[in-house]
């Protein structure tokens, strides 16, 4: 099974960006994105899709992506690509410390986040 068959996660509570990255996933040929908003319905989508790939905000309204990454982690191994606004570069070797397999500051550019999605 190719990465375009797997299932990706989208995980940002600014749901037009969610969206936006979901369009932009489907129109490169990615067959199966999910969105989920908060925490809660991030874990729920995540043990039910088990998604070969997760794109994850870090400030969430219930939570943060930091502790969702771990809690993620414990259940399965699937990459996780930090996608956030926070671009100090002590978040991004924090979320890149935890294990995290990229990190992507926003604004980003949309062709170098299909790129690098491809790259899984």
């Amino acid at each position: 099974m190719t990465i375009y068959e797997c299932t990706i996660l989208i995980v940002d509570d600014q749901r037009e960006l969610a969206e936006m990255v979901k369009g932009m996933l489907e129109r490169s040929g990615y067959l199966h994105v999910c969105t989920a908003g908060t925490v809660r319905e991030a874990m729920e989508v995540f043990m039910k899709e088990k998604p070969r790939l997760v794109i994850l905000d870090i400030m969430l309204p219930d939570g943060d992506g930091f502790s969702l990454f771990r809690r993620m982690r414990k259940e399965e191994e699937a990459p996780i690509l930090f996608l956030s606004a926070k671009d100090q570069d002590n978040d991004r070797l924090f979320g890149l410390g935890l294990g995290a397999d990229d990190y992507v500051t926003k604004p980003f550019l949309p062709e170098e986040l299909v790129l690098r999605v491809a790259r899984f």
